[in-house]
Order: structure tokens, then C-alpha cells, then sequence
């Protein structure tokens, strides 16, 4: 397929090019849907006058359809984005994309979808089709799944579907609350995710930080202390990877440790554990549920980051994490392997 491309590349560009806008446009139809013009052209980064030309031409072809509600694909448009979904892939140069970040990150798989999240939202409901897929490769029945939280662990569990071998996997918050927006908390991500999954679920009803009389007093609660025993037996981990300043002011760091935080050059943030370009763990918060010592101990591991913003956040904390499987979209890992972040095709 490769060689078809470059040949194709050579004496129509500009067919590339068209096939590479229309599937964009089913592409974040298929996520968003229904959606109306005016959202998916600034989605997009396409004028209203371009995007109605392609968009007609696209109804013509009975693959997508519009009504007050918006558009949507039809039965045939789903099945052509399925059939164009590898040729794309190749076609934009995914697949080489992982195989580079692989060897520069030096962890086992990556997995890469197109687009920055940094420039449109779609992109992180198609990193969470992409990390539901991870899922599902290697969950089996009886599993637990530990989950953290965060707007990428968000749209994980919007994109997560049923499946019959995941109707006995039990799913478990990750940690404690962040005091961050309520459906951005591990706890409510969790909900979701089992709900959707068609699995089942227990809840963790502690802080995400707390003083050390606190979390000594806690962790021997009973309910607490089952809920934890779940957690740290768990067959997989879902997390997200933070950028150190965002996640301090989310956590309303104190002024004494967010000084320590930037005096130590800090750039990611995971479980509660900040970490500076190296990998060090620079400062952690005291926190329940997931360690970072108890991940070795993890079958799969699966970290979902992407936007070319979190290049340098993604690369310190899987210094850390050898062992896991990186799931992230295009801005990223250009950033990462040191190109520049796409730009838009239109």
C-alpha cells in the first residue's frame, strides 16, 4: 500500500488531498453527531462556504444526512469510513508516526490517531474510541479496571461501548475527587464507563489529598479499605498525563508547594506524582488510591494524552512508565518526535 501512495502522491496530489478533506468531515460527523454546519466548520477550521460545498457533495453521495437537528451519517457513510480508515491511516503517515514515537518514548506501543486535540475538540473523543479499543483487546471477564480522572478519562467513557465479555468487569476510581468539575471526577468517570461498558462499578467516597492524620484515619474505614483492596488488585489502569502548573492550580496548590513545584521545574503531573523532564518525581501529594509503585505490578497500563501543549508532559512521565501503552493523537507525537504540529488541510 505504501508504494500505491507515494505513486499516487506523485501524479494526483490533489485527489490525496480531497479524499483527506472528505474524510475528515466524516470523520467528526461519525463523533459529534448531529451537528450543525456552523459548530463543524469551526471545528474543522473551514469556512461556512467551503464546508457547505463539501458537505453537499457528500449528501449527494447518500452518505450523510440533515435535518433540524443537524447532520448525521448514514447507514453507507459509516461504512465507507470504515473501509477508508486504514488507507487513511497509511495515507497520513500514522503508522510510521508510531513505530518513530515507540523508538523515541521507548515503550512497547503507541497508538496515534489524527489531528491536535490542542486545535479541535473531536480529537479527544477519537483518542477515547482509540483507547475503548485498548480496552477491549485485553479485558476479560472478572477484570477490575482502575480509572482515573480528567476531561481526556471523560471522553474515554463517553466513546465506550458494550461488549459482552465486559458485562462481569467491575470498574474502580482510580483515586479520590479532585474538587475539580464533578463529571471530570474519577468517581463520575467511573459511573459512566461501567454503565456504558454494560459492566459494574464501586465508588470511592474519600478526598483526592489529605493530611496525613486524615489518610491514616481513612484508609482503616472499612468501606474505604475494601473499595482500596479493589484498586490496588486490579488487572488494568486508565489514566490521563497533566501538565504540572495545569494540574496544580486545578488541585489548589498550596503557595508553599507550588513554589517547590516550579522550583523544581516540574512539567507532568500523574496520581498525585510531579515529575520534571528527566522523570524524577519532583513532589508528590498525598493521595488514595493508585501509587505510582503499585503500577509495575499492573498488567495494562494504558496513558491517554494528547495536543502538541502536552508533548513535553507526555515525554517525562513515561520515563516512568516503560510498560505502558501510550495512546495519543498527532500533535503530540509530532511534537514529540520533533516536527511541527499539523496544520489544518483546508
Amino acid at each position: 500500500m505504501r508504494s500505491l501512495l507515494e505513486a499516487q502522491k506523485k501524479l494526483l496530489p490533489d485527489l490525496l488531498e480531497i479524499m483527506q478533506k472528505r474524510y475528515e468531515i466524516l470523520h467528526s460527523i461519525s463523533l459529534m453527531a448531529p451537528i450543525g454546519r456552523r459548530a463543524l466548520a469551526a471545528s474543522l477550521g473551514m469556512s461556512e462556504r467551503v464546508l457547505r460545498s463539501e458537505t453537499e457533495f457528500l449528501k449527494g453521495q447518500n452518505l450523510l444526512s440533515a435535518d433540524m437537528s443537524g447532520m448525521r451519517l448514514t447507514e453507507e457513510g459509516h461504512e465507507l469510513l470504515q473501509t477508508l480508515n486504514d488507507f487513511m491511516r497509511e495515507a497520513l503517515g500514522l503508522k510510521e508516526l508510531e513505530m518513530a514515537l515507540q523508538q523515541r518514548l521507548n515503550i512497547a506501543r503507541v497508538v496515534v490517531v489524527a489531528g491536535d486535540s490542542d486545535r479541535s475538540p473531536w480529537v479527544k473523543k477519537e483518542m477515547g474510541r482509540a483507547c475503548v479499543a485498548c480496552m477491549k483487546e485485553q479485558l476479560r471477564s472478572g477484570d477490575i479496571v482502575a480509572v482515573a480522572g480528567g476531561t481526556t478519562m471523560a471522553a474515554v467513557a463517553e466513546m465506550m461501548t458494550p461488549d459482552a465479555k465486559l458485562h462481569d468487569v467491575l470498574f474502580v476510581p482510580a483515586r479520590g475527587g479532585l474538587g475539580e468539575d464533578v463529571e471530570n471526577q474519577a468517581n463520575t468517570i467511573c459511573a459512566k464507563m461501567a454503565e456504558k461498558a454494560t459492566g459494574r462499578y464501586r465508588l470511592l467516597h474519600v478526598p483526592d489529598q489529605l493530611s496525613d492524620e486524615a489518610y491514616a484515619s481513612l484508609i482503616e474505614e472499612p468501606a474505604v479499605k475494601e473499595v482500596l483492596e479493589l484498586i490496588q488488585s486490579c488487572r488494568m489502569v486508565v489514566h490521563g498525563i497533566g501538565e504540572a502548573m495545569t494540574m496544580a492550580k486545578r488541585r489548589n496548590t498550596p503557595p508553599a508547594e507550588m513554589e517547590t513545584i516550579i522550583d523544581r521545574h516540574a512539567v507532568a503531573e500523574a496520581f498525585g506524582y510531579y515529575f520534571n523532564e528527566r522523570g524524577d518525581v519532583v513532589h508528590k501529594v498525598k493521595t488514595v488510591g493508585i501509587q505510582l509503585e503499585h503500577l509495575p505490578h499492573v498488567e495494562h497500563v494504558i496513558a491517554v494524552a494528547g495536543g502538541a501543549s502536552k508533548a513535553k508532559a507526555i515525554r517525562a512521565y513515561m520515563k516512568q512508565a516503560p510498560r505502558s501503552l501510550l495512546v495519543t493523537d498527532e500533535g503530540a507525537a509530532k511534537a514529540l518526535v520533533g516536527e511541527t504540529s499539523p496544520l489544518p488541510i483546508f
